[in-house]
């Protein structure tokens, strides 16, 4: 139900809506728009990458994990709701909006990935990965599809962009917030409270908990090729996700209408975006900048062969058996 909650702000917001508003309405087309852009979503992965492994060690320590995710999915939640705000020239107001939203959508999506392994056989993690991930998608396409009957009877009553496009984030907000409810309720924190944290502060217990995990990560080769992998293949998608309108309707002349059926249909959930220096160099050239994109997943690939799964679970059960002789 997470999933369903939250693929509507990565549909409407990321990708199908708000991305090409911001680059032609807010931003006026002007050279630098795309780079705005993308740098805003670059800046929020960024805040992720320097507090996520911090939030992280935190709700492990604290077993705070469901009260982390209510107070991110707040936060994505007004923030979408700032977005509404938004109208030509109000710049700075959208890639803050932008920023904090994309922030807190991270951090849901890491909190709620955390609850897997209390939820499903090891074996089986994967597959109810994937049911969730496939069942997001209704919710992506729902948020989309409301939007677009709801543009597509503004643009019937001549209502513009500036005034039509605020409404599609208050669909966006208001189903992200009605959707999740469902999580809170049924969602249990089935984690207990790690010894360590009742002898410490919870930031410098954490502190503490990543560096350590810094110092251990050497010692699992396959687990740190696959975050690599991941990282490549993560930078080529959120590249597509964060420029597909863009690309749609300041190269091939797509209408609003238009993009968001192409999304509509192809309903790819986003994630983060960046890689904008390519267009700003090579003079608003999408073209070479949608292009650019497939050396990322060559790369995953590359990166992807040199993962063993047997042989990084077991270094995994190997460490788990010398930490449960240490404790006794």
């Amino acid at each position: 139900m997470y999933d369903f909650a939250n693929s509507g702000y990565t549909t409407v917001v990321l990708t199908a809506v708000f991305a090409a508003y911001f680059v032609g309405g807010v931003a006026d087309n002007a050279p630098w728009a795309t780079m705005a852009w993308t740098g805003a979503l670059a800046l929020s992965s960024l805040l992720v990458m320097l507090t996520m492994p911090a939030l992280g060690a935190y709700a492990d320590l604290r077993a705070a994990k469901k009260r982390l995710l209510m107070l991110t999915t707040a936060g994505c939640v007004l923030a979408t709701l700032a977005l509404a705000r938004v109208g030509p020239g109000d710049v700075a107001l959208a890639v803050a909006a932008i920023v904090l939203s994309n922030l807190f959508y991270s951090y849901g999506e890491s909190l709620i990935a955390a609850f897997l392994p209390e939820l499903a056989r090891r074996d089986s993690l994967g597959r109810v990965s994937g049911w969730g991930w496939s069942f997001g998608y209704f919710g992506g396409m729902l948020t989309l599809g409301l939007s677009l009957a709801y543009v597509m009877w503004a643009q019937g009553q001549g209502i513009p962009a500036a005034q039509f496009v605020p409404v599609t984030m208050l669909i966006t907000a208001g189903i992200y917030a009605l959707a999740s409810v469902a999580t809170f309720a049924l969602l249990r924190e089935r984690a207990v409270p790690q010894a360590q944290a009742s002898q410490q502060q919870g930031l410098k217990a954490s502190q503490a908990r990543l560096l350590q995990t810094w110092r251990e990560a050497r010692r699992f080769e396959d687990f740190a090729s696959l975050l690599v992998c991941a990282v490549a293949y993560q930078a080529g998608i959120s590249v597509v996700i964060a420029l597909a309108a863009v690309y749609a309707e300041q190269v091939l002349g797509f209408k609003q209408t238009e993009t968001m059926m192409l999304i509509f249909l192809v309903n790819i959930a986003a994630a983060l975006g960046a890689f904008g220096v390519v267009t700003l160099l090579t003079d608003g050239n999408h073209r070479i900048g949608i292009m650019s994109t497939g050396l990322f997943f060559v790369l995953g690939l590359v990166l992807l062969m040199r993962v063993n799964v047997q042989r990084g679970m077991a270094a995994a059960d190997a460490e788990a058996a010398a930490a449960a002789v240490a404790a006794a």
